[in-house]
């Protein structure tokens, strides 16, 4: 059976286990979550999308 997983719900778990854990300041972490909303509204986010969309399925077609 496969685990599927929302790349937002993993990154999330990631922050927050950053923000726990190692240090990093809640207006860091802030400040990474408004240059997303900006880059998600750029011209840029299509590549961004075509980028994290290729890794993913590349993972996902790994056999272990």
């Amino acid at each position: 059976m496969a685990l599927s997983i929302s790349l937002v719900v993993l990154l999330l778990i990631i922050v927050v286990l950053l923000v726990q854990k190692s240090g990093l300041k809640a207006g860091h972490a802030i400040l990474c979550v408004l240059l997303g909303f900006y880059l998600a509204s750029s011209s840029i986010a299509p590549t961004i999308d075509d980028l994290t969309t290729n890794v993913t399925d590349m993972i996902g077609d790994v056999k272990l």
